[in-house]
């Protein structure tokens, strides 16, 4: 037997399934392809880095950086955001860089799955804070778990996966006030919020320990390329670069993702068409008896039954590949085009 820790000994990896089959909503992707004029672009970005693939990319990506910063607006600046290989390897970044051996996170679930895992990998205590039964989280219960438990990281998730429902700000706000360390705000579906649901982003100026992490991957339907980023205080982009490997976006990852942000328009058009669909999905299974929690993101979690499993098997059986989040009598569909909604719909029926 290999000398895995033993803290590792028996765990699965993260991950779907990857079934081939007619209708995949399980994974949370944008189902619009990239646009052929995008393709295009990106096509000549790799193709002008290709000849120089024998050098080292910019190890601090100051180029992408400063695009990202363009495109988050809220007056930030290249010295406040940083990006890595999605928002998963940023946030393990942070927990190396403050959390560790010693140290504790907090997160309240049903909330990403992925937060507990990369505190485990990272040798963090991890503290779960759940949620009410309604999947809300109140800031006076989020609250009463910092205080118990001092965290030096707490994750919150905006709007929340699996369960799609955006944080009141007074909830952030409270955290902040009562953690005494670093607080995380995982924003990975801000674009798909309805109107008028505020971004942390605003709550950045005077918050030195908050930091806000966004990707790539769902509403710019950029999931293949895998960039990831956060938004935080110059302190924050510093600290983290302590721990990141050695040129770690490739030449042509930085390339990539600078020709997506620069058609973000293009791009960006299918998030309002995923949004009419993720509504139709929460007001038609409302109309047929389902409980649904009300989502600002690209899918929707609605109640199965007693046995999810055998729910979620038989839309397998029909062509439907939606995911089993393991909470007990519920499951997850991702919001993705018309025909899509259609052929999930006809398969529940």
């Amino acid at each position: 037997m290999i000398p895995i820790r033993d803290d590792l000994r028996g765990l699965k990896p993260y991950g779907a399934p990857q079934l081939d089959v007619p209708v995949r909503l399980n994974t949370n992707e944008n189902s619009y392809p990239v646009p052929e004029a995008v393709v295009e672009a990106i096509g000549k970005a790799l193709q002008a880095e290709l000849r120089d693939l024998n050098r080292y990319p910019d190890r601090d990506a100051v180029a992408l950086r400063a695009d990202l910063a363009a495109y988050l607006g809220h007056g930030l600046t290249t010295e406040r955001v940083w990006a890595a290989n999605g928002s998963n390897e940023v946030q393990q970044q942070l927990l190396q860089v403050f959390a560790g051996p010693g140290r504790t996170a907090l997160g309240f679930t049903p909330a990403y799955s992925m937060h507990p895992l990369l505190a485990k990998g990272t040798g963090t205590a991890w503290v779960d804070g759940y949620r009410a039964e309604d999947f809300g989280l109140s800031a006076a219960h989020a609250v009463a778990q910092v205080e118990r438990h001092r965290p030096d990281i707490v994750f919150l998730c905006s709007p929340n996966n699996p369960t799609g429902t955006a944080l009141d700000p007074a909830v952030i706000a409270a955290v902040l006030d009562a953690a005494p360390g670093m607080v995380v705000v995982d924003e990975a579906y801000a674009e798909f919020a309805r109107a008028g649901t505020p971004s942390a982003l605003g709550v950045l100026p005077g918050h030195e320990r908050l930091v806000v992490t966004r990707t790539m991957s769902k509403a710019f339907g950029f999931a293949g390329g895998r960039l990831g980023y956060l938004a935080a205080a110059p302190a924050v982009v510093d600290a983290v670069q302590l721990v990141r490997l050695p040129y770690h976006l490739s030449s042509l990852t930085q390339a990539a993702a600078r020709a997506a942000l620069a058609h973000r328009d293009a791009l960006l058009a299918t998030v309002e068409a995923i949004k009419e669909q993720r509504d139709r999905i929460v007001s038609s299974l409302r109309g047929r008896g389902f409980r649904v929690a009300d989502s600002d993101a690209n899918f929707v979690l609605f109640e199965a039954g007693p046995d999810q499993k055998a729910v979620w098997r038989a839309l397998l059986d029909r062509g439907v590949l939606v995911r089993d989040v393991g909470l007990a009598g519920w499951l997850r569909v991702t919001a993705g085009t018309p025909s899509e909604t259609d052929a999930f719909l006809e398969a529940l029926s």
